[in-house]
């Protein structure tokens, strides 16, 4: 298991905390941070971004910070044109969403800053954003007690957006109350949802067919959920200072302390839970809470392995990610090397977009592969070459750019059915694991049975 580092940061001006998950070695403390809920990123793994908000009551004073992994100081300060909340970046940190407080999405290239799109999401602020896992949808909550499912591909195509009847592909309003967070299974378009909101209830959906598959009522108000890596079972930190534990899939189990689908809770924070982490085998759980207490829980055992404290306050943002090369390097001559790639930070987030290039072509990579483990400006300059070679390709008037495009496509169709092969390989198994637990279960009893003439 590749080692992992734990990330916590709070809505007073604490700063950003980091630790071994692992070991619980502390490593830098990051300064002058005061994120709000969802406001704190690991893109990539390549560097830290924390949006800001210091007047609650300013629609414009708000900014999103960079860090690097060795530098406790901020490197890069970005103003949008209004104050942004909650933030998310693709797995392969060339994208960086913003929720602001009047209900628009903004979404940034972070190699080069530039404010791609900008769209009016919700009718008041978003409060939780999230991509799923091939990068191709967004998902959206807000105070308007909305949960939107956004595509990608009809953002960006100027085509089909005007000739679709709405922007979102689902928006889902049973919510009575501000939603809270969002949070996706893997399958790509066939995953499910699960959003948690102030109505004391999470919401379990299906992509696919975009309708309701779950309702589960909790005894206090969710602020935060976490799916486990296997989506067996939900957890949801609640206001009262405990974390729930939901059945995704099973059948209805009644609890007689809490109701149907909750099995369980974990129980130690003095506080409401404010946020939630699982690692990536799926064997620890990280809470976050009002508190200031960070507690590491073994998800076997339900049982608390190791405390932390953030330097001070309450703590509201707690990220798991694998432990990043740039974070502490040794003294050698490829860690002098780390520390000078560590200087190249991208530039700060536009606030506007640039009128000029309104009618010029954007070209914008969805999906792919996963994030890369080259150095941030590698991994940026071959992003930034295969968009100038198809737009010189353009230019030239030259079949090569549609046919790079269709290539591209092909490779998202080959990946789409080695999912579905995929998928169809692991119901074939489980169906024939189902039907020999039946037989087997049903073999002592047959045993004596009179064979039929």
């Amino acid at each position: 298991m590749e080692p992992e580092v734990l990330i916590a940061s709070s809505p007073t001006d604490a700063g950003i905390s980091c630790w071994d998950l692992r070991t619980g070695a502390e490593h830098l403390h990051y300064k002058s941070c005061a994120s709000p809920p969802h406001g704190l990123a690991s893109v990539a793994g390549r560097f830290l971004a924390s949006s800001q908000v210091r007047d609650a009551k300013s629609s414009t004073s708000g900014s999103i910070l960079y860090w690097s992994w060795n530098k406790p100081q901020i490197e890069v300060r970005s103003f949008p044109a209004e104050a942004i909340r909650p933030i998310a970046c693709n797995s392969q940190g060339t994208y960086i969403a913003g929720g602001g407080i009047s209900g628009d999405i903004y979404f940034w290239e972070v190699a080069t800053g530039k404010l791609l799109k900008k769209w009016h999401a919700h009718y008041r602020a978003v409060t939780c954003l999230a991509f799923n896992d091939d990068q191709s949808l967004l998902f959206s909550g807000a105070e308007d007690g909305c949960l939107r499912v956004w595509s990608l591909f009809l953002i960006f195509d100027t085509a089909r957006r005007e000739e679709a009847r709405n922007l979102f592909e689902y928006s889902f309003h049973e919510h009575s109350l501000r939603v809270t967070d969002v949070k996706t299974g893997y399958g790509g378009c066939n995953a499910i949802i699960v959003s948690a909101s102030e109505d004391r209830t999470c919401k379990v959906w299906s992509l696919s067919r975009g309708k309701l598959l779950r309702n589960i009522v909790f005894p206090s108000i969710i602020d935060v959920i976490s799916i486990d890596p296997g989506e067996h079972v939900l957890y949801a930190g609640g206001r009262d200072g405990k974390i729930y534990i939901a059945a995704l899939n099973a059948p209805v189990a009644h609890n007689n302390n809490y109701g149907p689908h909750i099995i369980g809770s974990l129980s130690e924070h003095g506080k409401s839970v404010t946020c939630l982490a699982s690692s990536a085998d799926g064997f620890l759980l990280v809470s976050g809470s009002e508190d200031g207490m960070i507690r590491v829980w073994d998800t076997r055992t339900r049982n608390i392995i190791r405390v932390f404290r953030h330097s001070k306050g309450p703590v509201n943002n707690v990220i798991i990610t694998r432990h990043p090369q740039l974070l502490n390097p040794q003294t050698s001559a490829s860690g002098a090397s780390l520390r000078r790639h560590a200087l190249a930070l991208p530039p700060p987030l536009e606030k506007f977009a640039n009128s000029s290039d309104e009618n010029t072509y954007v070209k914008v990579l969805i999906g792919g592969q996963a994030a890369s483990n080259e150095l941030l400006d590698s991994s940026y300059i071959s992003v930034q070459t295969m968009e100038t070679q198809i737009k010189e390709l353009q230019q030239q008037g030259s079949t090569a750019a549609a046919e790079v495009d269709v290539g591209r496509l092909k490779n998202e169709q080959l990946r789409s059915l080695q999912m579905i092969q995929h998928w169809e390989t692991m119901y074939e198994n489980l169906h024939q694991f189902c039907v020999d637990e039946i037989l087997e279960e049903n073999r002592p009893n047959n045993q004596h049975a009179v064979p039929r003439k």
